[in-house]
């Protein structure tokens, strides 16, 4: 039998050693999922407190319950370590390790290209590779396939190797790693195969495409599809507040179209690591194809000075109350990205916070999820929201979690700027939305 063969046998019987590098966001929940399946997973990372934890038995995963993770791993199914050789033992692995922008605004590959040599030194016949982290097109085949062909096997028939990008929304209660649609690409067919069938075998839904690259563009299209339309509506709601306009009533009666619209909603600017950054892969890679992505840059600029935005509703909210920012008691409710989750990546309340701080401002927040952060200097500790929205001179909402008492807020804060329309229904003098 072929190495191909042979693999697709022990997938379909389950009987693989199944690999992921990086247990954060995008890995951990993909090692629970296989293990649940029934498939023995190592799990590798730098982090010896996640690998302690995961060997526990307990989940730091805000999507993943402890309660159905330490089964796996009393049953010997899931189990993680810092060792890198015992890649040697797994027929399959999954790279899902972080991918940032630097400054420069291209793309920081040192954390796929340290996993991907670490894998090349341990690599054997008749095992699967595949990227998950989000990334420009093109990276597979021109990063990780040469990289891992330094080992003299050949891929598509030694080797196998895939491009399959993840597609976590963390909190979303209704499509998790299980039940989203798979995207998959391999670089040859008999890779694509592979991977379809390798995660056939956890996943409700498995969706191959013809290439790595255009796997990789998948990702990057949904996200600045959205980036974009973000940028739009933001750009819009700048608009509607220079003509006293409500920009939330016009969304809300333009949704009202059964065909042609889809709805989008501004905010106090982009959060987590995927929609702010994402769209800059394709940019930068653009650039490199003489290219310029016109609209992903304008709408980068739009959403960048949104906390900017914010800070000038506060400053002018405030002013009409004759009041400066400087010395004014400012509390803020939410700190995470987005509502319901524990994540503070790229935050827009943290710009806001920053820039709030350089005026002057006494700076407080609540965040049942966020108990404590420390960014630009600034350390603070959620408070009580309830006494703190009552002393403040002004409450900025930023993350609208549904466990807040917007009507209790609305009783009892002096001035509130709301930058996600959370006080919807409530009419006051003293409610400024964005």
């Amino acid at each position: 039998m072929t190495h191909r063969d042979l693999l697709a046998q022990k997938i379909e019987q389950q009987t693989q050693t199944t690999g992921v590098v990086g247990l954060g966001y995008v890995g951990f929940p993909l090692a629970v999922e296989y293990a649940a399946a029934g498939c023995s997973v190592i799990g590798f990372d730098i982090s010896s407190e996640k690998v302690a934890a995961v060997n526990r038995g307990e989940s730091y995963i805000q999507d993943v319950s402890s309660v159905s993770t330490s089964p796996l791993v009393s049953s010997g199914k899931l189990r993680a370590t810092t060792d890198f050789s015992e890649i040697a033992l797994v027929d399959t692995i999954n790279i899902c390790v972080p991918t940032p922008l630097r400054k420069t605004k291209d793309p920081d590959m040192s954390f796929v290209v340290a996993a991907t040599e670490e894998i090349s030194r341990y690599l054997h016949p008749g095992m699967l590779v595949i990227l998950e982290s989000t990334t420009y097109p093109g990276t597979t085949e021109e990063l990780l396939l040469p990289i891992l062909e330094r080992s003299g096997l050949k891929c598509g028939v030694d080797f196998f190797l895939c491009f399959s990008p993840e597609r976590i929304d963390p909190g979303n209660p209704h499509f998790q790693t299980k039940n989203i649609p798979k995207v998959v690409g391999g670089v040859t067919p008999d890779c694509t195969e592979l991977g379809r069938l390798f995660y056939q075998q956890a996943l409700d839904r498995v969706v191959p495409v013809s290439s790595t690259g255009v796997a990789e563009m998948v990702k990057l299209l949904e996200n600045t599809f959205r980036m974009i339309n973000i940028g739009m509506v933001n750009e819009l709601a700048i608009m509607c507040n220079r003509m006293g306009i409500n920009v939330w009533e016009v969304i809300d009666a333009a949704a009202t179209k059964p065909f042609g619209f889809m709805p989008f909603y501004p905010g106090p600017g982009l959060g987590g690591h995927c929609i702010p950054i994402d769209p800059f892969y394709l940019s930068w890679k653009s650039k490199q194809s003489g290219i310029e992505a016109r609209f992903i840059e304008l709408a980068g600029q739009i959403n960048a000075e949104m906390p900017r935005h914010v800070v000038s509703t506060i400053q002018d909210a405030l002013n009409k109350n004759a009041k400066p920012v400087k010395g004014s008691s400012i509390h803020i409710m939410g700190l995470s990205y987005k509502k319901n989750i524990d994540d503070v990546r790229e935050s827009p309340a943290l710009d806001i916070i920053h820039l709030l701080s350089l005026k002057g401002a006494h700076l407080s927040y609540s965040d049942p999820y966020v108990p404590t952060v420390e960014h630009e200097g600034i350390t603070l500790k959620s408070q009580d929201s309830v006494e703190a929205c009552e002393s403040a001179d002004c409450v900025v909402i930023v993350t609208d979690h549904d466990t807040f008492d917007y009507g209790r807020l609305a009783g009892e804060a002096r001035l509130i700027v709301d930058t996600r329309n959370a006080m919807r229904g409530f009419s006051s003098d003293n409610i400024v939305r964005l």
